[in-house]
């Protein structure tokens, strides 16, 4: 079970820090990804942290703004949101990256509005 928090609104140029707890311990060991789905819009990658946290990679809108971190002892996963812009407006996942089929949580909201 991955449960996602710490969303909610902010105004453009602020910062968020996102959280995503996993009940699964074997996810400790494996790749995990933030993804996120705006209205209308298909669900896409924005960050994804290697089994040992040390190889992180980013799509290209949020390559110096977004940085991902882990705890695997914790078994969390963070996304860590600064100079935040309308276009993040979104629902943020976190989910073993493949996904391969492994259910996603509930999301947590992203609103990005002055």
């Amino acid at each position: 079970l991955l449960t996602e928090s710490g969303g909610g609104l902010v105004q453009p140029g602020g910062s968020l820090t996102l959280s995503c707890a996993s009940s699964d311990r074997s996810f400790a060991s494996e790749d995990m990804a933030w993804f996120r789905q705006s209205p209308g819009k298909e669900r896409e990658f924005v960050a994804d942290v290697n089994w040992s946290g040390g190889a992180k990679y980013y799509a290209d809108d949020v390559n110096g703004r977004f940085f991902i971190s882990r705890d695997r002892q914790k078994n969390i996963v963070y996304l860590q949101m600064t100079s935040l812009k309308p276009d993040d407006t979104a629902v943020y996942y976190c989910n073993r990256n493949p996904p391969d089929g492994n259910p996603w949580g509930q999301g947590t909201q992203v609103t990005v509005s002055s």
